[in-house]
């Protein structure tokens, strides 16, 4: 069986991080599947699903770890078209999609394993999730 939904929300610009934990995990529950995997993606190329605690100084400690991996303005050539090459490159080294397993109906993750979408992009976007569910 396969059941498939999207999460759809607005970001508030770079590296904003939003918590999208509690809808995967209810989109899991609906599906009604009891064992399998629940694949998270989004599709885009400037933003990542990570998972991490959410404690405000990790959050932060994130932000700032990304920020000084590949910072802004480094004479990307990507930057000539639409200068958000470092939002491309943080995206491609964060990813684009988490698996969880599925356990008697239920989402698989650590007490401290949040899922989070992360916006990479150099402005506030409309986004959209998806979350597809496989399994019996």
């Amino acid at each position: 069986m396969v059941y498939a939904k999207e999460i759809r929300f607005r970001t508030k610009g770079e590296i904003d991080l939003v918590d999208i934990t509690a809808e995967v995990e209810g989109i899991v529950e609906e599906s009604g599947i009891e064992n399998g995997i629940a694949l998270v993606f989004v599709p885009g190329a400037t933003g990542a699903i990570v998972t991490i605690e959410h404690e405000s100084g990790l959050l932060e400690d994130f932000r700032r770890a990304l920020k000084e991996l590949i910072p802004k303005g480094k004479g990307y050539l990507h930057d000539r078209i639409d200068d958000n090459a470092h939002s491309h490159l943080r995206a491609t080294l964060l990813g684009a999609s988490e698996c969880f397993p599925v356990v008697n109906g239920r989402l698989v993750r650590g007490t401290w394993q949040q899922i989070f979408f992360v916006e990479l992009d150099v402005r506030p976007r409309h986004r959209r999730v998806m979350v597809q569910v496989v399994g019996e």
